[in-house]
């Protein structure tokens, strides 16, 4: 939406803002806008008296409106809440593409720094759009409920069953899926509240989930993220400049690899991930250095250079014994060692409290991107289900594979051309 398409109102109570460029320039998000609009305070309160700016981290805003949805290149946000959805009883397409386009008008004044609608909490008050994203996917059972089941995509046929896993299957797959990151945690609940009383009585949360990552500006240089092991985790990650990012990443526009409706979009599994945190902080941090393959320090392979220098897979040391071992999880989730398969992790971290005996209940919402999850998530984790290092100090206890369509065109709510063609 366009500063012509509000009201006279609604600009008295929005501030231009100038620092968004800065965000850009420090490499902190994709898309970065400067003339955002954002929320203010009621005139004369006294939190808007003397009111300045907003800092670069709450004045950056990401394109609601794109070729791909936001959430998926977007670059790591500090705050996360996963959430799906089942279709109520009787619910169908109708109602589904009614659901889609609230979802998608609450989606679009959100991410631009504006309240919800007229039924606004208030929770994000004072503050900008701070990178808020919100990204929407469909799960397997939806087609059925929608009666498209002939246009659901082979590409959501069931993952595999693998030997480490220990699913929860009330905490796994949905109907429909929705991915919130923002690089404040009040914006990213306003918009998990908004997204959970527009489902109204269309639909119902299955389960719903919360992460966190480093916030932007805490480290001296933007470097990849730290996981709750503290080892530096997506260094791997292909990257957009490379010529085959897009077609590892997004289904092609031609569509000769997927449904027509499904161009521009993508798969994400996603894969609640417990760190058996005790174990792992037991280990030295020598043993630790091996079962990853890098050192801890800086992301560097065990063979040598700098983070992003490509680790000698054949080195050997003086006693004969491969530098980076057999089992080491960089060694096996390489592509390299998986047939060139890739997919674009973008996880946040997780807390759920600490047990009775201590342990943390605590790990990776694991979410991977990529154009058909079978040439991508599904090879590299059957070759770490069968001698991961890594594997006895993790636990997978819940999963979901959902197809993300592209982004919606201006005028457009996701999913349209699935839902009304």
């Amino acid at each position: 939406m366009s500063d012509n398409d509000v009201s006279d109102n609604d600009i008295s109570r929005r501030r231009l803002l100038g620092t968004a460029g800065a965000a850009g320039a420090a490499g902190l998000v994709l898309g970065a806008g400067g003339g955002a609009g954002v929320y203010a305070a009621a005139a004369g309160s006294e939190s808007s008296s003397g009111a300045g700016a907003l800092t670069s981290v709450g004045s950056t805003a990401v394109p609601f409106h794109g070729t791909h949805q936001a959430g998926i290149t977007t670059p790591l946000q500090a705050r996360g809440h996963l959430v799906a959805f089942d279709l109520a009883p009787g619910a169908g397409r109708k109602e589904a593409a009614a659901l889609l386009r609230r979802w998608s008008a609450a989606a679009r004044t959100m991410t631009a720094g504006k309240p919800s609608g007229d039924g606004d909490t208030g929770v994000a008050l004072d503050a900008g759009p701070s990178s808020l994203t919100v990204t929407f996917g469909f799960g397997r059972t939806f087609f059925g409920r929608t009666g498209l089941n002939a246009r659901r995509p082979a590409a959501l046929d069931p993952l595999p069953d693998f030997s480490s896993d220990h699913l929860d299957p009330r905490r796994s797959n949905g109907d429909l899926w929705v991915q919130i990151g923002s690089d404040d945690a009040l914006v990213a609940f306003h918009a998990l509240r908004a997204i959970q009383r527009e489902a109204g009585e269309a639909a119902g949360v299955r389960w719903q989930m919360n992460g966190f990552n480093r916030s932007p500006g805490a480290t001296a240089r933007p470097m990849t993220a730290r996981n709750l092991m503290g080892q530096i985790d997506g260094t791997g990650n292909p990257k957009p400049s490379e010529p085959d990012f897009d077609r590892r990443i997004f289904v092609p526009a031609d569509g000769g690899e997927g449904p027509e409706w499904m161009a521009g979009g993508s798969y994400a599994v996603v894969r609640r991930i417990r760190m058996l945190l005790d174990d792992w902080e037991n280990l030295a941090r020598g043993e630790q250095e091996k079962v990853i393959g890098r050192r801890k320090s800086d992301g560097a392979p065990l063979t040598g250079g700098t983070e992003t220098t490509e680790p000698d897979l054949d080195r050997t040391g003086p006693d004969g014994k491969l530098v980076i071992p057999s089992n080491a999880h960089a060694r096996i989730s390489a592509p390299e060692q998986n047939g060139g398969a890739a997919m674009l992790r973008r996880p946040f971290s997780y807390h759920d409290g600490i047990g009775a005996d201590g342990t943390p209940d605590a790990g990776l919402l694991f979410i991977c991107w990529q154009a058909d999850p079978l040439r991508g998530f599904v090879p590299v984790q059957r070759k770490l289900d069968r001698g991961d290092a890594l594997s006895p100090f993790v636990r997978h206890e819940a999963s979901g594979l959902f197809a993300v369509p592209g982004g919606a065109r201006d005028g457009e709510y996701v999913g349209q051309r699935l839902l009304e063609s």
